[in-house]
């Protein structure tokens, strides 16, 4: 998805020569955790809401307190994906955009970005989200989808969640007419379906057994 339309420039970066009253005004008015700081249009780092508020001599220009800049960026032709790594790296709600020349041409805000990451298909379209869990050496991207569709599903988006050195967590997002028959697919498979769904008759299934199975042994 293209971002390039939301690098927004509403509000212009500091310069060096910003006071620390004029920062701590603009972090008031605001609610951006950082904000960019810029010299002949080069980033030259980023300063936070709780450094300025800890800085007491109000009169004097940021470019004395550069030991409490912090630099972080994103390349205008970035990715969604590399985007919000960025943001959730240095814990941001804004992010300066270099161009190709490396000159600083605006920011995303967090927002914006959310918004963006809201109307993909992965989330804004209907379906049914699977946890799975399964041993790292054995899971495959491609069997996985082959799972989905060969039950007449539609694979929606899929992504590891998490993992470790023995066993992986994959979330997957699919529409189905027949949810069960996928879920029970993947048991076959040897995951594990770590969510709870509605449509999953196999752990009914075996309720059903087990207390069958107890009233047996009560008669």
């Amino acid at each position: 998805m293209e971002t390039t339309p939301y690098i927004l420039n509403e509000y212009k970066a500091f310069t060096l020569q910003t006071t620390v009253l004029e920062a701590k005004s603009f972090f008031y008015e605001t609610s951006f955790c950082f904000f960019p700081i810029v010299r002949n249009n080069q980033l030259v780092g980023l300063i936070s809401k709780n450094e300025v508020e800890g800085i007491h001599e109000n009169n004097k220009s940021i470019e004395n307190f550069q030991n409490l800049f912090v630099l972080f960026s994103i390349e205008e032709n970035d990715n969604l994906l590399e985007i919000i790594k960025v943001f959730a790296s240095h814990e941001t709600n804004i992010v300066p955009v270099l161009n190709t020349n490396n000159e600083y041409i605006g920011y995303y805000d967090l927002i914006e970005i959310l918004h963006i990451y809201n109307e993909t298909p992965f989330l804004n379209n209907e379906g049914i989200v699977l946890l799975l869990e399964k041993e790292i050496r054995d899971y495959s991207f491609s069997e996985i989808c082959q799972i989905v569709e060969s039950n007449n599903g539609k694979l929606l988006g899929i992504f590891i969640s998490e993992s470790n050195a023995t066993t992986v967590k994959i979330t997957i997002k699919f529409s189905s007419q027949d949810i069960n028959e996928i879920i029970q697919s993947f048991r076959r498979y040897n995951y594990k379906v770590l969510s709870k769904h509605k449509e999953d008759f196999y752990l009914e299934d075996l309720k059903d057994r087990s207390d069958y199975l107890q009233k047996y042994l009560n008669i």
